[in-house]
Formats: C-alpha cells, sequence, structure tokens
C-alpha cells in the first residue's frame, strides 16, 4: 500500500514540476485524476489497516475455540466410559440411547424421545401398568454424543 501512495505522491510532484496549470482543460483533468487516485490510495490503506485488525481478532477468535473444543473433547472422553441404554421409540420406532443409571433412579424420570417427543421410559410406572412393552438392551457401541441429541438442535 505505501508504493501507491509514493507513485501518487510522485505524480503530484510531477505536475507541480511540470508547471501543470489547473486552469486549463487538460490541467485541471490531470489535476483531479491525481487527487482521486490519492483518496483512493488513502482508502486502501485504511482498508488494509482494518483487514490487519479483523485478521488478529479472527486468529484470537480461533485460538479461544479451539481451547474450548478442547475442553469439551476431553470431558467426553471422560464420559465415554459411562453405560448407555438403547431403547425402541415404540411410536416412532427410532432408537433412543440415555445413560444406564437413569434406570436405578429413586426420583421419578421419564425419557422422551428426541424425534417424537413420546415418553419411552419412565420409572415412575410398576412393570404392570405400563401400556406398552419397552425393549431396554444395553449399547454395545459407542455412542457420540452430539448425535444422540435431537436433530432439530
Amino acid at each position: 500500500m505505501q508504493k501507491i501512495k509514493e507513485k501518487v505522491a510522485y505524480l503530484q510532484g510531477l505536475t507541480h514540476g511540470l508547471n501543470v496549470d489547473d486552469h486549463s482543460a487538460e490541467g485541471k483533468l490531470l489535476v483531479n485524476i491525481i487527487d482521486v487516485l490519492d483518496d483512493i490510495a488513502e482508502e486502501f490503506q485504511h482498508i488494509n489497516l482494518v483487514h490487519e485488525d479483523l485478521e488478529n481478532y479472527v486468529e484470537s477468535i480461533d485460538d479461544d475455540l479451539n481451547e474450548l473444543e478442547e475442553e469439551i473433547y476431553e470431558s467426553e472422553e471422560d464420559t465415554e466410559d459411562d453405560d448407555y441404554v438403547e431403547v425402541n421409540c415404540p411410536h416412532c420406532h427410532e432408537n433412543v440411547t440415555f445413560e444406564s443409571s437413569v434406570l436405578g433412579e429413586d426420583d421419578m424420570v421419564e425419557v422422551t424421545c428426541p424425534y417424537c417427543g413420546n415418553i419411552v421410559y419412565d420409572n415412575s410406572l410398576e412393570q404392570g401398568e405400563r401400556s406398552d412393552t419397552i425393549d431396554v438392551r444395553p449399547s454395545s457401541a459407542s455412542i457420540d454424543l452430539k448425535r444422540a441429541m435431537h436433530p432439530g438442535i
């Protein structure tokens, strides 16, 4: 960008050195063209500075994002050791996966299907009170928690 400013300054000096008269039509044209070139060079210089600032800002955001990703993936690796249960939703027949610790909860727990929103497991109902038979089986595959979320999220 500095070269452009230098070239425009050279042209301005050249017009003064050649005694280009700004009273003639050609002189006015040349002087105004050089003034516009000077304005454009200044704008380019400003855009370049703003671009460098944005580049630094994006790099800092990228660094922050990388740190956050490392923290999240480390915490996901810690939770991969948990046991999961896979349940077939009796309404939409999609597989719903949740932690097996939910099965032993003393508090009332309802697990809803993320696809249709219906209840697939409710620990407050006795086995005889359940209207649908729910096939609860341990999941043999490791679960990717990102894919176990509702598809609309």
